[in-house]
């Protein structure tokens, strides 16, 4: 049944994830990847929430597990961030995997503590 819930999280949160950033990336002129910064940190803010969130195991598997696997991607960040590099957009690059960390760590601990304060 596990397998079955995350299943159906990421059959929402991958294609989720695809409309999101061609919507945001569409709205820049820029190689920065906005879009991938966008779900990764709103994908941060949601899993903080959920590990701070008295749910059952079957939530955390089909909203932490499967939606916000399938909704954040850290292997688009990475090769975002090496196409940059190879581009000549070596700045880019470093604020991409910078922000990235920062933002997205920042988020989840905000979400963490959104939830403890609402449910405290």
């Amino acid at each position: 049944m596990t397998v079955l819930l995350i299943a159906l999280g990421a059959a929402l949160g991958a294609p989720l994830r695809y409309l999101t950033d061609r919507a945001v990336q569409a709205r820049h002129g820029s190689p920065f990847p906005w879009g991938t910064l966008t779900v990764n940190v709103a994908g941060s803010l949601l899993l903080g929430g959920l590990l701070a969130a008295p749910v059952d195991p079957a939530v955390t598997a089909l909203v932490g597990t499967g939606f916000c696997g399938a909704l954040t991607t850290w292997s688009t960040l990475s090769y975002e961030t090496l196409r940059l590099a190879r581009t000549g957009k070596r700045r880019l690059a470093y604020a991409n995997a910078a922000l990235s960390v920062a933002a997205g760590l920042g988020a989840a601990f905000l979400g963490y503590a959104l939830v403890t304060a609402l449910t405290g």
